[in-house]
């Protein structure tokens, strides 16, 4: 199986985990990581209120709930992962392929929403975490989550299994709290096992139950995770990507499998501590942690807290990898990860700020509930895509999805797609009816945005069903490489020369040429940017790093035909410093960069990397300006 050509996704650590050559346990260490990467967004803060919401209203009764949104989790993750490793593509570049441009920055717009909603989660949990734990205002607490954008650049920077232990650390952390409130609490296991049982939903229990399923299976981690699975570099023949997918299925399902059980438990936790006693509306998570303090003593809400604060950071660090994905997939579009996150977190805090000033704690709960129903909306248009791709026998081979996963796909679609148009219209419904001078904007504002977003969606359903295998251009960050013709030499020794496939590299070629002449040594460097190759370096091999090694080789051959000495490099991640790496190991003495010509504003959006090579390399820079026509 070969991979489809397009940028890498997650570059600078595409390909990085080496999993050959290993055998038994070793191999499966080697892919275990991903999924667990995934499952913080399982267990983060948003889950804790509306796993603390069902138990305290319903006790045990929507334990059942809890369990099915387990199971689309787990059967929707690997469909992800098998779109990762078969196409190489994660979920939002297999829609560039499909969709047409406004389609994908609609689809991107969409999925953006649903990550500053988790990040509002995130937000609130840290908070009240800190809160709880040391008396911190909330105010001070939203605001000193900004400094978590600190913390992920620096984990970012140690390499991707550093970022994995570090995660896989918070998960531990939260398990093992809450293992320790079970026994203090004491749950009826009676009881817990009749809420396995389904029961029906009202109007209350299904606001709750849609909030379950969005804070369970989050939209953003279908991306995340069918880009996370091609860090780790595998034999691309039938046997390789098979046992891939095996192996990797281990890996969604024990860390699925724990995020469950700690959802189940803060559930249980409610139902036993407050709804057994007739605390029946315990939705806020700090009068969670007020009654534990009443009922049990200090120690159950201090693990509490501690499991809270765990739970938020460790989830922070996945929706940012998730904004990265989906804005180069969709939008092919990279500005500098640090800004990228520091927007992400400031659309996400603003709200927050907002609803402390003006609803004070109560109002936080409420947001944060409202922020998973948010989530559980986005769903079908994360959830359709991915079961269209990878039911696409022309693409994924014999890989596709079989029959009864496809059915099973799309029941649990149509069920969450079902459930969600009941929960708009019955909520537009109760505002039109609780809020009579508003009438006009219900129907003139909210009605017709809900009709679009349902076209939408029907849209994203059929337009793959009517045009099949008509697959969108590929707008490729890095295009096609030109042709080099006519090309005039002088003299030089050892040059590099960097390449972005963009109309600067013939001058900069050009230039390189009159330096050096035919018998001086040109390398042709390249540097792989997409979040992948940041996070996983070597390991990489997505699509973008296939399309940028074979566009690179087009200009060595072409060199080489006319007589040139050349070679191509391929570096990954932060371009300043794998050039810089590229030009001390091959021991270059001269080096030609071309400049975009950006104003301030846009090297401080996009990085600028010719001042940070020239700091860091000690031959000289020649920096080649686009010529104004």
């Amino acid at each position: 199986m070969t991979q489809e050509h397009d940028s890498h996704s997650l570059g600078n650590v595409h390909n990085t985990v080496s999993t050959e050559g290993k055998t038994g346990w070793r191999k499966l260490l080697s892919f275990l990581g991903p999924a667990y990467l995934v499952s913080v967004g399982y267990m983060d803060p948003g889950n804790w209120a509306t796993d603390l919401a069902a138990g305290s209203q319903f006790g045990y009764r929507l334990i059942w709930v809890l369990l099915l949104s387990n199971m689309i989790a787990l059967l929707l993750q690997n469909l992800a992962v098998r779109l990762g490793i078969v196409r190489g593509l994660d979920l939002a570049q297999a829609s560039k392929h499909t969709y047409p441009r406004f389609i994908n920055f609609c689809l991107y717009v969409l999925a953006q929403i649903a990550i500053i909603a988790c990040d509002l989660a995130e937000i609130i949990g840290m908070a009240i975490g800190l809160n709880l734990l040391f008396g911190l205002p909330l105010i001070w607490g939203v605001s000193i989550t900004l400094l978590d954008t600190l913390l992920l650049l620096f984990l970012l920077n140690k390499g991707m299994r550093k970022l994995e232990g570090f995660i896989i650390s918070l998960i531990f952390v939260v398990g093992v709290a809450f293992l320790a409130q079970m026994f203090i609490v004491k749950p009826d296991v009676l009881d817990i096992a009749k809420g396995f049982i389904p029961t029906k939903l009202n109007n209350e229990s299904l606001y709750i139950a849609i909030g379950i399923i969005g804070a369970t299976v989050m939209p953003h981690n279908l991306y995340l995770h069918s880009s996370l699975v091609q860090t780790r570099k595998i034999d691309r023949s039938e046997a390789g990507i098979k046992n891939a997918i095996r192996f990797n299925f281990w890996d969604t399902t024990i860390a699925l499998n724990l995020a469950f059980f700690v959802n189940a438990a803060i559930l249980i936790l409610a139902a036993s501590a407050f709804f057994g006693r007739g605390y029946h509306q315990v939705a806020e998570i700090q009068d969670a942690h007020h009654l534990l303090t009443n009922i049990f003593g200090k120690l159950a809400p201090a693990l509490f807290a501690i499991a809270l604060i765990a739970a938020g950071q460790s989830s922070t660090v996945t929706g940012t990898l998730a904004g990265q994905i989906i804005m180069e997939g969709h939008l092919n579009l990279r500005i500098a990860p640090w800004l990228r996150r520091l927007l992400t977190r400031i659309l996400a805090i603003v709200p927050a700020f907002f609803t402390i000033l003006h609803a004070g704690e109560a109002g936080l709960g409420k947001l944060l509930i409202l922020s998973q129903v948010v989530l559980s909306l986005q769903l079908g248009f994360a959830i359709i895509p991915l079961i269209h791709f990878t039911s696409d026998k022309k693409r994924m081979g014999k890989f596709a999805t079989s029959i009864w996963l496809k059915i099973l796909a799309w029941l649990f679609a149509f069920l969450i797609v079902g459930l969600n148009a009941r929960l708009v219209i019955q909520e537009i419904n109760t505002w039109a009816a609780s809020n009579p001078d508003s009438v006009g904007l219900v129907h003139y504002v909210i009605s017709p945005i809900a009709v679009a977003i349902g076209a939408l969606l029907l849209y994203v359903f059929l337009r793959p069903l009517l045009y099949k295998h008509a697959d969108q251009p590929v707008y490729v960050p890095h295009g096609i490489a030109a042709a080099l013709d006519n090309l005039e030499a002088i003299h030089y020794d050892n040059i590099g020369v960097t390449i972005d496939f963009s109309k600067n590299d013939q001058d900069c070629i050009r230039h390189a040429l009159m330096q050096g002449g035919k018998s001086a040594q040109y390398t042709l460097i390249h540097v792989v940017e997409t979040a992948g190759a940041r996070y996983y370096g070597k390991q990489v091999m997505d699509n973008e790093t296939q399309s940028d090694v074979d566009n690179l080789d087009k200009y060595v051959s072409a060199l080489v035909k006319l007589g040139y000495n050349a070679e191509a490099k391929i570096g990954y991640g932060g371009p300043a410093t794998s050039i810089a790496e590229i030009i001390n190991q091959a021991k270059i003495d001269f080096v030609v960069m071309g400049s975009h010509g950006h104003k301030a504003l846009k090297d401080l959006i996009f990085g600028t990397t010719v001042n940070s090579v020239r700091h860091k390399v000690s031959v000289p820079v020649l920096v080649v300006k686009p010529q104004k026509k």
